[in-house]
């Protein structure tokens, strides 16, 4: 990480007793859902109280819902959660999966800056909820000297309940920044050419080790509720353009890939299919052989490998499934790097481009494929044929 005690000096024309000023730079923060500290009941109930209190994510009316909330939900859930985060917690590094893939995604994104901008970036994450907070990451980017900052929700379909609320609290934590930087937020790139790429070829690879294709891929998007879409929230639009454009992709026929919705959550109707209904209905209907991914998750969490990988497939089990095949996020793979790197790119587009040239022709850019910042559904097609 850039130390910006060392770059830091007074202005050249700036009297002897003016502070000193970091080297400016752009920074890019990359945020992610968040994750508790632990799993234990006190550490479960801190961050479900933070996530379950945000009007984002439940907008129900405060003097109905936090008595229910902090009375009842908070006094058994964290519990449940808790044994859940438990099952798939990462106990060598003492975090949640979440925690470990998403520092190494912005350790990889990292190194992608770097090798093309040199030292005039900072990269880093935040959680929403739990920490690192969004809030202690701008102050430190601000106090390396980031006079711009580009803002990463690692969502790529736009929600209320997750994008929205992401750049929410990234605007909370400039207002109380004395210098504050200029800050841009990335959209959704749920039909990002590269993005399906990195989708497809992750299915491919799981089904190549297979001796049969699956006879259903089931596309498992987190759930919102319907209320949401018909106040117009797009998320359900883009997931079922992310399956259309990877069933294209991919060649499949129309009924070998479906869209479903997980992790419903209160008493009204939320999106449909549910994923944990329509896999026994799949089942039920002589469909044993079924593989489900993940695509609007970009690193394995609660959801994808307690959620999925366990309690939906139980359902498919026992409602006679005999092969549940779970093809993980796209987590740190290369494809899934280079995707982000160029969404970064395009986005970064003016507060970087001066630069570009000379770090481009001191290192030669002797890649034997595209930048990502100019590659297109075309050349990733030509790529993957020469491969």
């Amino acid at each position: 990480m850039l130390d910006a005690a060392k770059t830091a000096k007074r202005p050249v024309h700036g009297p002897a007793d003016h502070p000193l000023v970091p080297a400016e730079r752009v920074g890019i923060l990359l945020a992610n859902l968040g994750t508790p500290d632990n799993y234990d009941y006190w550490s479960m109930r801190r961050y479900l109280s933070e996530f379950l209190s945000d009007k984002r994510v439940i907008d129900y009316t405060a003097w109905v819902w936090q008595p229910l909330l902090q009375l009842v939900i908070l006094s058994k859930r964290p519990f449940s959660s808790g044994e859940a985060y438990k099952s798939i917690w990462n106990h060598e590094a003492g975090e949640s999966p979440l925690m470990t893939i998403t520092k190494t995604q912005t350790r990889l994104v990292l190194k992608t800056m770097a090798d093309r901008y040199g030292d005039q970036v900072m990269v880093d994450f935040c959680m929403r909820y739990g920490n690192p907070s969004t809030k202690s990451k701008v102050r430190k980017m601000v106090e390396a000297g980031c006079q711009r900052i580009l803002f990463f929700p690692l969502y790529p379909h736009y929600a209320g309940a997750t994008s929205a609320t992401a750049n929410d609290q990234f605007f909370r934590a400039l207002m109380e920044q004395k210098w504050q930087p200029s800050a841009r937020t990335v959209g959704a790139y749920f039909d990002h050419p590269m993005y399906i790429e990195a989708l497809a070829q992750s299915i491919e690879r799981a089904c190549a080790g297979l001796e049969k294709r699956p006879d259903t891929l089931v596309c498992s998007y987190h759930g919102v509720p319907k209320r949401y879409l018909m106040e117009g929230d797009p998320y359900h639009c883009q997931c079922q353009k992310t399956t259309r454009l990877l069933k294209e992709r991919l060649g499949w026929p129309d009924n070998e890939i479906i869209t479903t919705f997980q992790s419903r959550f209160g008493p009204e109707e939320w999106l449909q299919p549910y994923t944990v209904e329509e896999v026994a209905r799949l089942a039920e209907t002589g469909k044993k052989r079924i593989a489900v991914c993940a695509p609007a998750f970009s690193a394995d969490c609660i959801e994808t490998l307690e959620e999925i990988n366990q309690e939906i497939n139980e359902s498919f089990e026992e409602a006679g499934g005999e092969e549940f095949i779970y093809i993980p996020c796209l987590n740190d793979d290369a494809a899934h790097i280079d995707a982000l790197s160029a969404v970064i790119e395009s986005n970064l587009k003016g507060w970087l481009d001066w630069r570009l040239k000379p770090q481009r022709a001191k290192s030669g850019c002797q890649s034997h494929r595209p930048c990502p910042s100019t590659w297109s559904a075309d050349t990733a097609s030509t790529t993957k044929k020469q491969q």
